[in-house]
């Protein structure tokens, strides 16, 4: 009599998956994580619907499915899923470099660089389980004794730490980012061959069979250390996200600081955008806690309910997240957001800011920088991209009644973490902004996701900041701008280089606005208008933290050295030479309407600056007024013009275009020759 084969369990090895690397667990092995719910069956979704998701028949022989009709999935289902096969490197491990910083494993976004800590003797033991002498001396050697969780540990008087990094090679997407932000060179990327990916799936195998960290190795006072905890480990990878995906990394640490302080008892509701694309394209789900998504404008709103719910049900101790991006937050649920913080509720808010629409394609926010080329704001002939100032959405959450509120980057791990405990400890609602890069969006490589957010503080394009109530009663009591370089200055000066480190820094290093420098590098005047505001909105934050007096924030700022170097000498006035536009000349025929109803002057403001009141209104250089014959050099010729009104500022050029910029830029262009007296 035929006997039916019943195949081996999604949570363990198989013909599939040999080495059981796509199972439950990221440190050890776990089971599923069922519950008590009739209209869910977690082992049928898993052992079922997942199984043929991932062997491929899904498509065409899976019945029609209740759960995706309740539009449910269960706990963790990501770690079933493999992603080995999308990439053609890997990262290997240099453990004779290691120093155990663990910066690869918490800024990884997909939960694929792992750490373990053991003590010597117990990893000895441990060795000593695997049967295959060659397998047991491969592993053997992936072991670092590291200064931090070893010689510290002798100096004390215990027992040496061994520090490993091990690689999931089913859920590394190959980005390498953990080879960028490790500063010892103990990882790099190599291509993945038969013999490569058979030692690092056996590798991740016995790295999970050996157990938990040894916990007399991980300071609970270092923050860093906290996800060599299993119980940190809430996003558990499998995501659908991009490789090296800002918004990942900054989601794992969220859920890693909640998971150390709460464990799994806590809950997510997510606004529809990037994060709930691939966090919830089904089957997949890579949390472990409860998760929620309604519609793109009312993820505030809908958390609100289920605080006070909650509450109802003696719940008070459990944090609720709301996540958005910026689309959400700052622009499509804002008034359900501010109406959140006026409650008082108990809720946490993460905004995932990415300065665009990264989900719908790219469209401009009022995140967006000056300048921005998105879609909904195209840099071309006539507008430079995004002409609006960026909306803080730090500053207006301050304003709100006792709201914590903080602006932070995952390349700042401290400060990021501490954001993130503070807030959970606020009784009240609490905003958190975070900087996540988004490489398709902003045009850059996969593995730079650290570094740019670090740049976006470095050059003031997204300053560090906590904002907190229980600090005292004013401003400057509650708000801290540690973490910022040169906090008293500016501009931070790289001691490196000697150079001064601003905004056209970073937008030097982005493809979203590469189309603001000319073929020599120089930046335009949009670009300087951006690099102006990004100032400005620093000094603000200067002046409420009472690092200025007012009457210096008042002053208009000296120009950077860098700036300076960045302008070709001025222009002779006789001598038509190469220089940068000064602003791009407007058709008459086709000069940009007025944004509002209002006929305000300032509605027919350049194109170029939108009306900003950079230096607007104040008077022109020594000589030149209305009626002033003037030259403009557009880049490869002088172009005779008159002034023909001054507010708002506007140079008619006999070319039949007309030259609309501020009075801040036309004293810069005539400084740098751009525009002479005839």
């Amino acid at each position: 009599m035929a006997t039916e084969t019943r195949p081996a369990s999604m949570n363990a090895a198989s013909e599939r998956d040999p080495y059981n690397n796509n199972s439950y667990g990221t440190l050890v092995d776990s089971g599923y994580r069922t519950v008590q719910l009739p209209v869910l069956d977690v082992v049928d979704f898993n052992e079922r619907i997942i199984r043929s998701y991932e062997d491929g028949t899904a498509e065409k022989e899976l019945p029609a499915d209740l759960s995706v009709a309740r539009s449910l999935i269960p706990a963790g289902t990501a770690k079933l899923r493999d992603f080995s096969y999308i990439a053609p490197d890997i990262p290997e491990y240099a453990p004779q470099n290691c120093t155990g910083c663990m910066d690869c494993v918490t800024l990884c976004p997909d939960t694929a660089i792992l750490g373990k800590v053991l003590s010597e003797g117990d990893l000895e033991q441990k060795l000593a389980t695997i049967p295959d002498p060659a397998d047991r001396e491969m592993f053997r050697k992936q072991w670092a004794r590291t200064r931090k969780y070893y010689d510290g540990a002798k100096k004390r008087g215990q027992e040496g730490g061994m520090f490993a990094i091990i690689i999931d090679p089913s859920k590394c997407k190959g980005c390498a980012e953990c080879v960028t932000v490790c500063d010892d060179n103990a990882l790099r990327m190599i291509p993945k061959s038969e013999q490569v990916i058979t030692q690092i799936r056996k590798s991740h195998r016995f790295f999970k069979n050996f157990g938990p960290s040894d916990e007399r190795y991980i300071n609970d006072n270092l923050l860093i250390d906290m996800m060599l905890k299993e119980q940190t480990h809430v996003y558990v990878g499998g995501a659908g996200s991009c490789a090296g995906c800002g918004e990942g990394t900054a989601l794992r640490m969220l859920c890693a600081a909640t998971g150390a302080k709460y464990g799994n008892d806590w809950a997510i509701v997510a606004a529809t955008g990037c994060n709930t694309v691939y966090t919830s394209t089904y089957p997949y789900n890579p949390y472990l806690v409860p998760w929620t998504n309604s519609l793109f404008e009312n993820a505030p709103a809908m958390a609100l309910g289920i605080r006070y719910r909650w509450d109802q049900k003696g719940w008070q101790h459990k944090p609720i997240w709301c996540i958005g991006g910026d689309g959400a937050m700052f622009d499509i649920g804002f008034q359900a957001l501010s109406r959140m913080l006026a409650s008082g509720a108990n809720i946490k808010v993460f905004v995932l800011d990415t300065q665009v629409y990264s989900n719908t394609g790219g469209q401009a926010s009022t995140s967006s920088y000056t300048g921005q080329n998105t879609k909904m704001s195209v840099h071309g002939k006539v507008y430079g991209g995004k002409q609006e100032r960026r909306k803080e959405i730090a500053q207006i959450a301050m304003m709100h009644p006792r709201t914590f509120v903080a602006q932070t980057t995952c390349a700042h791990v401290n400060h990021f973490y501490r954001c993130v405990l503070d807030a959970l400890e606020f009784d009240g609602p609490a905003l958190i902004c975070c900087y996540t890069t988004c490489q398709p969006e902003h045009g850059v490589a996969d593995n730079m996701a650290t570094d740019q957010a670090r740049l976006a503080v470095d050059s003031r394009a997204f300053p560090l900041l906590i904002y907190d109530p229980r600090k005292g009663d004013t401003i400057r009591e509650r708000l801290s701008l540690q973490g910022n370089p040169a906090v008293n200055d500016d501009w931070w000066v790289n001691p490196k280089t000697g150079e001064v480190v601003d905004f056209i820094d970073f937008a030097r290093s982005e493809g979203r606005f590469a189309k603001h420098f000319d073929r020599d590098g120089n930046p335009s005047p949009t670009l300087l208008a951006a690099r102006q505001d990004r100032l400005e909105n620093w000094r603000l934050l200067q002046e409420l933290a009472g690092i200025l007096p007012r009457k210096d924030a008042a002053k208009e700022p000296k120009a950077s050295p860098a700036a300076a170097t960045r302008a070709k000498p001025a222009a002779p006035a006789t001598k038509a030479s190469p220089a940068p536009h000064a602003a791009a000349p407007v058709p008459k025929a086709a000069a940009p309407a007025p944004n509002t109803a209002a006929p305000a002057p300032k509605a027919a403001e350049s194109p170029q600056t939108n009306g900003s009141t950079n230096g607007h209104g104040a008077p022109l250089p020594e000589g030149f007024g209305l009626g002033t014959p003037v030259r403009y050099h557009d880049g490869s010729r002088w172009v005779p013009g008159t002034v023909e009104s001054l507010e708002p500022l506007v140079v008619s050029l006999a070319d039949d275009t007309e030259l609309r910029i501020n009075a801040e830029l036309f004293r810069q262009a005539v400084a740098e020759g751009l525009i002479v007296r005839q």
